[in-house]
């Protein structure tokens, strides 16, 4: 079980572990506090990101494309697919944050010259200025989030959510 005051539980979390520990003894519940504390985090810090990327008139999921085209370095093009692989998700999904940026006018689409059956992607004057504004306020919110950890904290966490992370995926 996580660490409680002497007098009891320190947070809704902790009460959901004392009351399971009264209730089921005999299981193991104590990854909950882990893990219910990591799912309320990326609540937070997904209501605090929302409201950062819809102060410009994007999404998340905007956000994510136009990020993966300016860290691709100038020209800021990719295919559909390079940019499919770079946010992890089907090239399906992908065509509506397209329509959606470039009607914004953050974005072009234009015939591969190296391969006129496919397009690229580009991020337009626009999309780049808008990029990197957020990109520079979104830095300031994710030095925020984690304003309470020391350096040391940080790396550490860092260290033991990629074993996680590499866990769980070669599981499956």
């Amino acid at each position: 079980m996580s660490e409680q005051a002497a007098d009891g539980p320190t947070d809704a979390i902790d009460l959901i572990l004392h009351q399971w520990a009264r209730e089921r003894p005999d299981l193991d519940l104590s990854p909950m506090a882990l893990l219910g504390r990591l799912g309320l985090l990326t609540r937070a810090m997904e209501r605090e990101l929302d409201e950062l990327f819809g102060r410009y008139g994007l999404a998340r999921a905007d956000f994510d494309v136009l990020a993966a085209l300016r860290r691709s370095g100038p020209p800021y093009a990719l295919i559909p697919s390079e940019l499919s692989a770079a946010l992890m998700m089907s090239r399906a999904g992908m065509t509506s944050r397209l329509d959606r940026l470039e009607r914004a006018g953050l974005v072009e689409r234009n015939l591969d010259p190296a391969d006129r059956r496919s397009f690229r992607v580009t991020l337009t004057s626009t999309g780049l200025t808008r990029i990197d504004t957020v990109l520079t306020e979104h830095a300031a919110a994710l030095r925020h989030l984690v304003r309470g950890l020391t350096s040391e904290d940080s790396a550490t966490l860092t260290r033991i959510l990629r074993t996680m992370l590499a866990a769980i995926t070669e599981s499956r």
